[in-house]
């Protein structure tokens, strides 16, 4: 499906950028916008960014070649075969002014997402939800940032009568730049955690600066809040509000859940005084928050309760998050995409639910700043209460995972890298294990989900 048509000469004016090229090129149409030349295809607007080991501008003349309607640039062209070009300071302050007046074309609900975990699950599931009922937008994978959630709301076709927008931040200030060209109608707010706390210092600093996004919205909106999270059961939300969770006293509360033995989950649903059954196609502790996230939203979008309940069973898990994996006479959870504590709780919650010995394979968690060594050690913690009968750390900082473990009694074994633990890994597992594989993205650790999956006992 195309997008609302817009032509050079109107992305001109609104980046405020200095034209260069020939006149008849300002009236192309821009067909969407890629930073990635390899993407570039015909009528595509070409957003030149210099990156700390690849410099868009060295790729602006092939992508005219390919076809681009014009290329973003922060410097002028060498020559035609850069050309059409509009030259700004900020490509990324131009490209959030061209997303924003885009979205400005649009007079539909915006569903904005953020969290410390979970968002990427919860647009997901919100946008099947809405999806199955209207025509709804989403940014793919997890392009939530400052670089990447522009070109995706440049991708919004013109018949979409909804969008569902992940935002991602790690430091003040991003959450209102990011809000203030997504517009969102209405928020959803997945928990307050141990995220980024080199340079959000602590919850309270993460709750400030997710919730920058309120500022953004007029009063007209609904923001859905986790009345499971401690942070925010304690925060006084400046618009009108809805919660979810299992803990009484919530607008949206799930009852009676049962895990399936294919991996899914049966739930009740209960809110404003009348409940309806769901079916979660998809394993894990956090899906129920999901399934009750995607609730909410579908009921403040005015669907029935019998549209949302399809909605919740039409949902499909992405990627390394929480995937399931029964092989080689073992369970794997493969939750590699990425890990903080608070993620990595819910992660070892999940793990809970599955047969047999449960075996965790931890690596280092980033970006905890001064904390990092007390947060890993209580993640090791954590994981004995949590049941696991042997801890496996991997990485310089999943050292103190394994000291966590170890003080709370329950065996553990430290590797400095994927390297050294290899060779050992079949002597650590046992036929009929449950084994978690978390850490953070960098540490590559779908690496090791493969090792376990060629497991011969």
């Amino acid at each position: 499906m195309s997008i609302k048509a817009f032509t050079v000469r109107d992305a001109v004016r609104e980046t405020g950028g200095r034209y260069f090229g020939d006149t008849e090129a300002l009236d192309r149409q821009v067909t969407g916008a890629e930073s990635d030349s390899r993407l570039i295809g015909p009528g595509a607007l070409f957003v030149a960014y210099r990156g700390a080991r690849v410099d868009g501008h060295d790729y602006m003349a092939g992508c005219i070649e390919r076809g681009a309607s014009c290329c973003l640039s922060e410097r002028e062209p060498r020559g035609p075969e850069e050309t059409p070009c509009i030259v700004v300071d900020s490509t990324l302050r131009a490209i959030a002014a061209l997303a924003g007046w885009y979205r400005s074309l649009f007079d539909i609900p915006v569903i904005g997402i953020t969290g410390s975990v979970g968002k990427t699950t919860a647009k997901e599931m919100i946008w099947t939800v809405l999806n199955q009922h209207m025509p709804t937008h989403k940014n793919r994978m997890n392009f939530n940032n400052e670089i990447s959630l522009p070109l995706e709301l440049l991708r919004m076709p013109e018949d979409a009568k909804a969008a569902v927008i992940e935002m991602g931040i790690s430091d003040f200030g991003e959450m209102t730049r990011l809000a203030g060209f997504v517009r969102p109608t209405h928020a959803v707010v997945t928990n307050i955690g141990d995220a980024h706390l080199e340079f959000l210092g602590d919850r309270q600093g993460v709750l400030r600066a997710k919730t920058e996004m309120f500022n953004c919205m007029n009063g007209d909106g609904i923001a859905v809040l986790n009345g499971d999270d401690e942070t925010l059961r304690g925060y006084a939300c400046p618009m009108k509000s809805v919660t979810f969770g299992r803990t009484t006293g919530c607008d949206f509360v799930a009852e009676d859940v049962e895990n399936l033995s294919g991996g899914g989950m049966l739930m009740r649903i209960r809110h404003h005084g009348r409940a309806f059954s769901a079916m979660v196609p998809a394993f894990g502790s956090h899906m129920v928050h999901a399934a009750l996230m995607g609730a909410a939203v579908g009921w403040a979008m005015g669907l029935s309760d019998s549209e949302i309940a399809a909605g919740i069973a039409a949902y499909e898990t992405v990627g390394e998050r929480a995937r399931l994996i029964r092989e080689s006479g073992i369970t794997i959870l493969s939750d590699c995409y990425n890990a903080n504590p608070t993620s990595t709780a819910a992660a070892l919650e999940s793990l809970r639910l599955l047969p047999g010995r449960k075996v965790c394979v931890l690596g280092d968690m980033l970006e905890l700043g001064a904390m990092s060594p007390a947060l890993h050690r209580k993640t090791g913690s954590y994981a004995a209460r949590a049941g696991a009968g042997l801890v496996i750390g991997c990485g310089t900082l999943a050292k103190e995972i394994c000291k966590g473990a170890m003080e709370e009694g329950v065996e553990a074994r430290w590797f400095p890298d994927k390297a050294a633990l290899y060779p050992e890994l079949p002597k650590l597992i046992r036929p009929g294990d449950s084994v978690l594989v978390k850490a953070s993205h960098s540490m590559k650790f779908e690496e090791i989900v493969e090792k376990l999956r060629r497991i011969e006992f």
